[in-house]
Order: structure tokens, then sequence, then C-alpha cells
């Protein structure tokens, strides 16, 4: 898998998890959801990914997404 598709799978498993600990853990558990979705917002804007960073330091080859 390309870096493009290894962050979007890795941003989509963090929003259903947050969503699976805030219905079955803690109301709290929304901020994560938050944070991913800011975060993903900022990244489109700004091309600035602290995930890609991390998976490319993983050795994950870069690629496009689409």
């Amino acid at each position: 898998m390309t870096l493009d598709r290894v962050v979007m799978a890795f941003a989509g498993c963090m929003v259903l998890l947050s969503l699976a600990l805030t219905l079955w853990v803690s109301p709290h558990f929304i901020w994560l959801t938050v944070f991913v979705g800011v975060n993903q917002i900022q990244s489109a804007f700004t091309g600035f990914c602290p995930a890609a960073i991390f998976f490319k330091a993983l050795g994950v080859q870069p690629g496009k997404a689409f």
C-alpha cells in the first residue's frame, strides 16, 4: 500500500475506534474524533500530516491515492 492509502486507512480506523470508545467507554473520547477530523482538514490545506511523517519513517512508499 502507498503512503496516501495508509494514512487514509489509519484516519478511518481512528475515527471508528474513537466512536466505539465514545459509545462504550466514555463520552469524552469524542474529542479524539474531533482531533482526527481537524487534523484531516488542516492537512488538506497545509499539506502537513504527522501520520504521514510517522509512516514514511516506517518505510511506507509514497504514491498517489487516486
